[in-house]
């Protein structure tokens, strides 16, 4: 069994993930991998949980948050 890095549950059915940079976090359920690995809307803080939208190294979760913020051109990495 291996204990969530988020909640510290103990979970047989734990689970890995590893980020492009090399660290490994270890979660027992993809509620707790989003809620700490997932990118958070700049506008809103929402964590993004799908494709998303950037601008100059800043996400979106959507597209009326990025017009929130008066971004008029970004990238969609759907």
């Amino acid at each position: 069994m291996a204990i969530c890095a988020l909640c510290g549950n103990d979970y047989e059915l734990a689970f890995d993930v590893t980020l492009s940079n090399g660290d490994t976090h270890t979660f027992d359920s993809f509620e707790c991998a989003i809620q700490t690995i997932a990118p958070r809307c700049h506008h809103c803080g929402c964590p993004i949980i799908g494709h998303g939208l950037s601008e100059d190294g800043l996400f979106y979760c959507c597209d009326h948050c990025l017009r929130q913020d008066e971004v008029v051109a970004a990238a969609d990495h759907g």
